[in-house]
């Protein structure tokens, strides 16, 4: 919702627990087709952290430059240290009120290059 609202056309890959990432990320290493624009990661994830699924696309021949934003409701300082440490370029702690998620995406939107609003 927060991407319509602001105006953001694409693709949108979801996935549902970090392992799926990974294997999306080792896809996209080995195919003819470009990466992602974002990539947008809890470090709650079921099955594989976030943390690995950062670390996999830093490492990704394909992938390792794109924006990533971490988006996690942990505000604890180890988190975010650890986030820094393996690359992501943006830490967010998950806004709590509808509006506020909503507002995430002009920085969204900025991020990939968008004038914001």
């Amino acid at each position: 919702m927060a991407l319509v609202e602001h105006g953001i056309e694409g693709g949108l890959f979801v996935v549902a627990d970090g392992e799926i990432a990974i294997q999306l990320i080792e896809e996209l290493d080995n195919q003819p087709i470009d990466c992602l624009d974002l990539a947008i990661i809890d470090l709650n994830l079921p099955k594989r952290p976030g943390r690995e699924v950062l670390e996999r696309i830093r490492h990704s021949e394909r992938c390792r430059g794109i924006p990533i934003v971490i988006l996690t409701s942990s505000d604890a300082q180890e988190d975010r240290a650890d986030a820094a440490r393996l690359g992501a370029d943006h830490y967010i702690r998950k806004p709590s009120k509808l509006e506020e998620f909503l507002k995430l995406g002009a920085f969204f939107k900025q991020i990939l290059g968008g004038a914001p609003q």
